[in-house]
C-alpha cells in the first residue's frame, strides 16, 4: 500500500489500493449518483487534486473500484474447485462446492457490489460488461475446467463444459440470488437437491 507524504503526527492519506477501498465504501454507502469526489477525498484524507491525479473523473474511479473488486474475487472458488477434482465422490464434492458458491455469491459484500453495478449498468454498460467478464465469466470458466476433470475420472457427461458450468451455477445460486436481490424471503431448493437433479441428468 502506498501513502502520501505527511507531516509528523498527521494520519497518512490513502492512495493506491487503500484509496480504491475507501472509494468503494463511499459508492456502496451513497450509490454512484450520491457519491462525490469531495467525499472520497475527505474519507481518504487526501486533497481533491491528489485524488484527480490518480483517477481523472468519478466515472474513472468507479470503473477502477468495480474492476479491482472483480479481479480480487475472480479466483475465489479455485480452492473449492481443487477439492472437487480430488474428491472420490462426485456428489459429495459438488455439494461442498455448491455450499461454497452460495456462501460466497450470497454474502452481503458481494450482493452489495452486484446491486451497485446493476443500478449503474444502463449508464455505464462497459463497466458492467467488464465486471461480468472478470468475475462471473472467469469463475464459470474455472468451473468448466473442473467439470471436464469429473468427466475423465467419474464419467460425468460433458458435451459443452462452459454451458454445463453455467447450468450448474444457476441451479445452485439462481433462486437464492434472485430472492436476496429482491429482498424477499422465499423457499429455495437445497444444494443437495440441486446436485441430485444435476447428476441425474449428466452422470453416466
Amino acid at each position: 500500500m502506498t501513502v502520501t507524504t505527511r507531516a509528523p503526527g498527521r494520519p497518512a492519506g490513502r492512495t493506491g489500493e487503500a484509496l480504491i477501498d475507501t472509494a468503494r465504501e463511499v459508492f456502496l454507502e451513497h450509490g454512484y449518483a450520491g457519491t462525490s469526489m469531495d467525499e472520497v477525498a475527505k474519507r481518504a484524507r487526501i486533497s481533491k487534486a491528489s485524488l484527480y491525479r490518480e483517477h481523472a473523473s468519478k466515472s474513472a474511479l468507479y470503473a477502477a473500484v468495480v474492476r479491482h473488486w472483480a479481479l480480487a474475487g475472480r479466483d475465489a472458488m479455485k480452492p473449492a474447485l481443487e477439492r472437487l477434482t480430488l474428491s472420490p465422490d462426485p456428489r459429495e464434492g459438488l455439494v461442498a462446492l455448491g455450499h461454497t458458491m452460495r456462501d460466497g455469491i450470497l454474502s452481503p459484500p458481494v450482493v452489495a457490489m452486484r446491486r451497485l453495478v446493476i443500478a449503474e449498468a444502463a449508464a455505464q454498460p462497459d463497466v458492467a460488461k467488464d465486471y461480468l467478464a472478470q468475475s462471473w465469466d472467469a469463475n464459470i470458466h474455472n468451473l468448466a475446467d473442473a467439470l471436464t476433470g469429473l468427466a475423465d475420472v467419474h464419467g460425468l457427461r460433458v458435451d459443452d463444459a462452459e454451458a454445463l458450468a453455467t447450468e450448474f451455477t444457476w441451479l445452485v445460486v439462481g433462486a437464492p440470488l434472485n430472492a436476496v436481490l429482491l429482498g424477499v424471503d422465499v423457499r429455495t431448493p437445497s444444494v443437495e437437491r440441486v446436485v441430485d437433479v444435476f447428476l441425474s441428468a449428466y452422470l453416466r
